[in-house]
């Protein structure tokens, strides 16, 4: 119960029982530092000692250390029977210390038993972990996310921030989506929507935030992508949102988010913004002006135009000049500003949101993992011979003693796989990625009828 400490005599007690001391309290010193008071009102914090005797209509049980009490003082005790180690009744351990407090629901400790901690293989380790986070929770109430694809993606993409910018909310439950006006079912429903939602990320949302433009939560070129620094979604806080999504998207099954620039994926899961700085490149600046500027610090010589254009930039960050001894070291600051400093809030609250999915204890004791939840776009891509040596091509039983009434022959099983082979080699990047998407959304049985 929550302690209360008496102005008078510095007793500690719980918070229900101060007025009933405070009424006799004659300012009597404490004992000693641990409170215990020496006023004779005082002895109702003392707990009797519990009763040994045999059933007693006039005693009641504890329902937390399960001894015996009489049963107008139970409720005195109860209020402070969680507090006392040494009550009667069986032995309790005590809780191991709590590490340090993580934003969002308390993600409990998981099996000690488990093994992603030291597997070699990286994408065994995140499936082990997932595995013993998802089973932490599976008793947990299920999560749904219901989308209507006849609705205008406007809808959509509010249902999608309706969602995850709920509060106190288990990620790592049992989670279930449902597609209204399509006939899909099973898991890949689930793949389908959190791959939308990772889409979203890269390309925006179409949300009324002043703009008829979607609004785009990162900017940037392929490979480069950073935070944007647009302070209407910082105090939206759409970033912590964009975190959960991602941490989400990881724990069940969907895409990752891909593009990332790589110096915001080494601030964001924890290393140092120096460490970060380090591994910056002109790529990274979003800003095409600012680049440009920058990258003048790159020649030999600059004329009087291109001088007074770095000056500018430097006055306005509170940076000195540009000389010929500091150019390097200039290049390096205004990159890291244009870059990292602008965007050290959003990065925080992206952080704040993967930590209240569960998956940080994997990020920071598991850096070697950090490609596979943030990789390369280029490893991405798809190409027609990675799909075609992926796909369980069917193969005629000529020995099936079956009614021959329900097998195929072999010649439409050729023609049809031909067909396929043949489409699948002359399809562009978006095609194959688009019948990606058609085969994780059907079911099995789906696709035997198309």
């Amino acid at each position: 119960m929550p302690q209360s400490k008496c102005i008078t005599c510095g007793s500690q007690m719980p918070l229900q029982l101060l007025p009933l001391h405070v009424e006799g309290c004659n300012g009597t010193l404490t004992e000693s530092e641990s409170g215990t008071c020496l006023d004779e009102d005082c002895s109702v914090l003392e707990q009797p000692v519990p009763s040994t005797i045999g059933t007693d209509e006039s005693l009641s049980v504890c329902p937390i250390c399960l001894a015996s009490y009489p049963a107008d003082f139970l409720p005195f005790h109860a209020s402070t029977c969680g507090d006392r180690m040494n009550c009667a009744g069986p032995s309790v351990a005590a809780s191991p210390p709590r590490g340090e407090e993580l934003p969002g629901p308390s993600v409990p400790q998981l099996s000690a038993a488990s093994t992603w901690a030291t597997e070699v293989e990286l994408q065994k380790a995140c499936e082990l972990y997932k595995e013993d986070l998802l089973n932490c929770y599976s008793e947990s109430p299920r999560l749904s996310l219901s989308l209507n694809m006849f609705d205008e993606e406007e809808e959509q993409d509010s249902a999608f921030i309706s969602f995850y910018k709920q509060n106190n909310v288990d990620w790592a439950a049992p989670f279930k989506c449902k597609l209204r006006g399509d006939a899909a079912v099973g898991d890949g429903v689930n793949r389908h929507v959190l791959s939308m939602a990772m889409q979203k990320l890269k390309t925006g949302f179409r949300i009324n935030l002043g703009s008829a433009a979607p609004t785009t939560l990162f900017e940037g070129e392929k490979e480069h992508r950073v935070p944007s620094a647009a302070a209407v979604l910082r105090e939206s806080n759409l970033f912590e949102m964009a975190g959960r999504m991602i941490g989400h998207s990881f724990l069940h099954g969907g895409s990752s988010f891909s593009g990332l620039s790589l110096p915001v994926v080494t601030l964001l899961t924890g290393e140092s913004i120096d460490t970060a700085a380090s591994a910056l490149t002109l790529e990274d600046c979003p800003d095409i002006d600012h680049r440009e500027t920058i990258g003048l610090l790159k020649n030999a010589e600059l004329t009087a135009e291109e001088n007074t254009k770095v000056t500018e930039l430097c006055l306005s960050w509170d940076l000195p000049f540009p000389t010929s001894t500091n150019r390097v070291w200039l290049f390096q600051e205004l990159l890291s500003h244009a870059v990292l400093h602008r965007v050290k809030q959003p990065i925080k609250q992206i952080r704040k949101g993967l930590k209240q999915t569960g998956i940080w204890p994997l990020l920071s004791d598991r850096p070697d993992v950090h490609p596979l939840i943030f990789p390369r776009e280029s490893s991405e891509e798809l190409n027609p011979q990675t799909l075609i040596q992926s796909i369980s091509w069917p193969q005629p039983n000529v020995d099936s003693d079956e009614d021959e009434d329900d097998t195929v022959p072999l010649e439409k099983i050729s023609l049809v796989t031909g067909f396929l082979r043949k489409f699948i080699e002359e399809a562009s990047p978006d095609v194959l990625r688009d019948l990606m998407k058609f085969w994780a959304t059907r079911s099995h049985s789906q696709l035997v009828t198309y």
